[in-house]
């Protein structure tokens, strides 16, 4: 077993964390207190020819280096793992600012971070593979990898790596519902490179349309810009968009301002579904005073390079737009490699991975799936009623009493949550009076219950069922989860935490994971945002306050430091000369 003595400790802090490091080594030796320094103890132990043991390190495997993947990486602290981490891009990028990198507030530099840095100020065992996994063995326990890229040094390489555990944070790609055209001509705003190309076709489309031997026609075609999706990405990018033209572009282009126009389509009846109502109205409105053409209802069916066919919802008409750029924004759709796997498992007639509560992929004991390409399955009630009630029911009468339930009534809102909601929902103190109610006259409710009255009582109980959105904010809860989970794997083998095992003996490992919602954002231009909150109320709020409001949590949500400052000197920067329109 390898040891570290003090010398060996204090020479791996400074390496690793220079500056804090020593100012925690001199605090130390100057107020006389001893250090100790160890390494965790990994998990098998296996013996070699002399007879003697050694501790050998399971090999966990993550591939993505999004939300999910680099924030259990950032979390992790366990020195029982042997880490490798497989992704196309060697970076963290703070996708929340993508539309800002179209327009030029934001640099693209300034909001990603090198994951060698991340993981190299762990002082763990995690090494990185720039390369792109193209299939999952979960038989064989295996990974295939190929880079993606051919390399100045002798093309492509492809390898293969066996883990133990599998992480899997790979994302999402953009969905595109089989429309035609829309791989061909569309852009798409879920990397930073989509963001950078973004950026450069905008310039493009002026450069182009200050030719001289245009027509006016030809002009308002080229700077004709269609945002395709309603959604807080769609809405963001177009007011962005907006505020570049009249804040940038203009006083470059001025006499192309007047051919210049915005248009957003959205299949449903309004924009920013998810939001508040009183939220999606106020931005519909200003949108339409910002001269964005807003079109609701309209469904795209086809794209060309000149023109894009749109279905109107109500009437059926098919009608055509020509266009200069279209960007498409229209929810995620499951990448190729996860398609395969689900159908090794057994999950082909899903959309994304299936996981429990626990983020394990269901069929798959090792593997582990978190992020956009991924949902948890929660588990119903009802299909685990008579269970629940004979666990509860110790003695064997068939019948409860308001004790018997008392001692599993916290072990049944955390295993499913789904309870919680309903008795919220109903306004409802707890499950009790939720019995209570079941009967046909609740003031001569007995206090004690069968299973069918059991049944009754929970039968509505799932309908308070619901798929957690794709958001980085759920992303990255969940790696934070997870992390904490391999942090306490040791602990938690020998001493359970979670609920009971209503289908088994003893208790689940860890506790379920739950989302936390803080509330989401949508900037809709012109220095204003829409901000919805949960605090211990729903706190609703439109304009320049929730703007800076706005700045305040980006800027506190960077990775680094590094990239807090540099995202803050760009706002400055921007506030002070305006945004670069440089094709570069």
């Amino acid at each position: 077993m390898r040891g570290y003595t003090f010398y060996e400790g204090a020479i791996r802090a400074f390496q690793d964390r220079s500056l804090l490091s020593k100012i925690l080594v001199i605090g130390t030796v100057s107020g006389g207190s001893a250090v100790a320094f160890s390494d965790s103890r990994p998990f098998q132990r296996i013996y070699g020819d002399s007879g003697e043991g050694e501790f050998k390190k399971k090999k966990v495997v993550v591939l993505g280096t999004g939300w999910a993947g680099t924030t259990f990486l950032k979390i992790l602290k366990s020195n029982s793992f042997e880490v490798q981490v497989v992704s196309p891009r060697n970076y963290f990028a703070f996708t929340p600012l993508l539309p800002s990198v179209t327009n030029g507030t934001v640099e693209a530099r300034s909001i990603v971070e090198p994951i060698r840095n991340i993981v190299r100020k762990k002082g763990m065992d995690i090494q990185f593979k720039e390369a792109e996994c193209y299939k999952i063995d979960a038989e064989k326990k295996q990974i295939y990898c190929r880079t993606t890229e051919d390399r100045t040094c002798g093309g492509k390489e492809e390898f293969a790596l066996d883990y133990d555990i599998l992480v899997i944070a790979m994302g999402a790609q953009a969905n595109t519902f089989n429309t035609p055209g829309v791989v061909e001509h569309a852009h798409f705003l879920k990397e930073v490179e989509h963001a950078q190309r973004i950026r450069r076709s905008v310039i493009d489309c002026f450069e182009r349309a200050s030719l001289p031997n245009l027509s006016d026609e030809e002009r308002k075609k080229i700077l004709h810009f269609v945002v395709v999706g309603g959604g807080p990405t769609g809405v963001e990018f177009a007011a962005a968009l907006h505020d570049f033209v009249i804040d940038d572009l203009s006083k470059l282009y001025p006499s192309l301002k007047e051919f210049t126009r915005i248009t957003l389509l959205e299949a449903g009846d309004h924009i920013l579904n998810m939001f508040d109502k009183r939220i999606t109205a106020s931005a519909e409105e200003k949108f339409k005073r910002d001269g964005i053409d807003l079109k609701t209802g309209s469904m795209v069916v086809k794209l060309s390079d000149k023109e894009i066919s749109t279905k109107d919802r109500a009437t059926g008409q098919i009608s055509s737009i020509p266009y200069g750029m279209v960007v498409w924004s229209t929810g995620i759709g499951t990448r190729p490699v996860i398609m395969d796997f689900m159908k090794q498992i057994g999950q082909a007639n899903r959309r994304v991975l299936a996981t429990d509560e626990w983020l394990r992929v269901e069929g798959c004991e090792s593997v582990y799936a978190l992020g956009d390409c991924a949902t948890i399955n929660q588990r119903k009630v009802m299909e685990d009623i008579s269970a629940i009630f004979s666990k509860a029911d110790k003695n064997n009468t068939g019948k409860l009493n308001v004790k018997d339930l008392k001692e599993v009534v916290k072990d049944i809102c955390e295993r499913y949550p789904q309870v919680e909601i309903y008795l919220n929902k109903k306004q409802l103190k707890n499950i009790n009076v939720l019995l209570k109610n079941a009967e046909e006259d609740p003031k001569k409710a007995s206090m004690e219950f069968d299973i069918e009255k059991f049944k009754k009582a929970l039968s509505e109980v799932d309908s308070q069922m619901k798929h957690l959105p794709a958001t980085a904010q759920v992303a990255s809860q969940e790696g934070a989860y997870l992390a904490n989970c391999f942090n306490r794997m040791e602990q938690c083998e020998k001493n359970p935490e979670g609920p009971l095992r209503f289908r088994g003996a003893g208790r689940h490992r860890f506790h379920p994971f739950r989302y936390k919602h803080f509330g989401q954002f949508a900037p809709l231009g012109g220095e204003e945002a829409a901000a919805q909150l949960e605090l211990p109320f729903d706190w609703i709020s439109v304009g320049r306050g929730s703007q800076w409001l706005w700045y305040s949590v980006y800027a506190s949500k960077q990775i680094s430091w590094r990239t807090r400052f540099l995202v803050i000197s760009d706002w400055r920067r921007r506030f002070m000369f305006g945004r670069d329109s440089s094709r570069i």
